[in-house]
């Protein structure tokens, strides 16, 4: 086994040689910015520190990429506006932010439209998302590549929610999309939109009785939230986007090094993803004294979301084809 894996090992930096070595010292030199809103210390950002230097050296110096954390360069809506504007290059951002730009997006928010992790995987490493990825570079971007971002779960301050029956009532902040706001009227929540920076204070003053996220948020908000419920009615991945024209002035060489070192950091962050969910649940249980809440009732959150796909359906059949597509996939 251990002969395998440094067979393999070997194979790939002979890969990353060969094409290193294809890129000429003649094509055109890019330096290029990223924005992301995420801190220095965020596994997103060490993640894409690591890309950036491996497209530098791979490129043969011809593709540098700067990195603009903490949110410097705006908001994600804001960053893709700069990315169509010329502005900015790159950026990490959330498919549901991208949904506002490009409605395909949006079926990745659909409620419960993965079955599980492997199916999620399988989808976003495979064709369809590839289709999606490339749908927009009429809107000036295309998708590179996607980073896990968890699955979505509701965490509260005072009422575990293991039945869509306990969420009667509460307030629970959603993100600025409609397809997480008629889930939760769906699920009989009220929905509340506010920004994350807002989430800490409306749960310590109880303006809001909770939020929906993946764990990670407890980094933030574990001192103030009692219990986490692993109902996972969502996996919306992050998307890193580049500018169509900067891509399209790239040479075949170039481009191959980019999506070479972009699946490289896919591959690599689905570890570090599971690495970070761990150390935040262990402070979370340990330091924080978060209950987790696992005996939950998917299949009735499940059945509850049904309303969500009949709306879509006759909302916007475009979308909810992708829908019925990344369901096929997981049969």
């Amino acid at each position: 086994m251990k002969f395998k894996k440094m067979a393999a090992y070997l194979l790939a930096g002979t890969m990353a040689l060969a094409i290193g070595a294809q890129v000429s010292a003649e094509d055109q030199t890019f330096n290029l910015k990223l924005g992301h809103n995420l801190a220095e210390d965020h596994a997103v950002h060490i993640e894409l520190t690591k890309f950036a230097e491996d497209v530098a050296e791979q490129s043969n110096g011809t593709i540098n990429i700067q990195i603009f954390p903490n949110g410097t360069l705006g908001s994600e809506a804001d960053m893709l506006s700069q990315i169509q504007m010329g502005a900015l290059d790159m950026a990490k951002v959330s498919a549901s932010t991208l949904g506002q730009f490009s409605k395909l997006y949006n079926a990745y928010s659909v409620p419960y439209v993965f079955n599980d992790k492997e199916h999620y995987y399988n989808v976003m490493d495979g064709e369809i998302t590839q289709s999606i990825f490339d749908s927009t570079e009429a809107d000036g971007f295309i998708g590179l590549t996607w980073l896990d971002s968890g699955s979505r779960s509701f965490y509260t301050a005072n009422t575990p929610i293991r039945k869509p029956e306990d969420l009667k009532g509460l307030k629970i902040r959603t993100m600025d999309s409609q397809m997480a706001i008629d889930m939760m009227n769906a699920l009989g929540g009220a929905a509340t939109v506010m920004g994350y920076s807002e989430i800490y204070t409306g749960l310590q003053q109880g303006v809001i009785d909770g939020a929906e996220n993946n764990v990670t948020a407890l980094r933030d908000h574990g001192e103030v939230a009692k219990y986490y419920s692993f109902d996972e009615h969502t996996r919306i991945p992050d998307i890193v986007v580049l500018s169509a024209n900067v891509w399209n002035q790239m040479s075949d060489s170039q481009k191959e090094v980019l999506k070479s070192c972009a699946k490289a950091a896919t591959d690599d962050y689905k570890t570090a993803w599971e690495e970070f969910e761990n150390q935040v649940l262990d402070q979370a249980v340990n330091e924080f004294g978060v209950e987790l809440i696992k005996d939950v009732d998917t299949a009735a959150f499940q059945e509850a979301v049904q309303p969500v796909y009949e709306s879509l359906k006759s909302s916007d059949p475009e979308v909810y084809a992708i829908v019925e597509q990344i369901q096929a996939a997981g049969n």
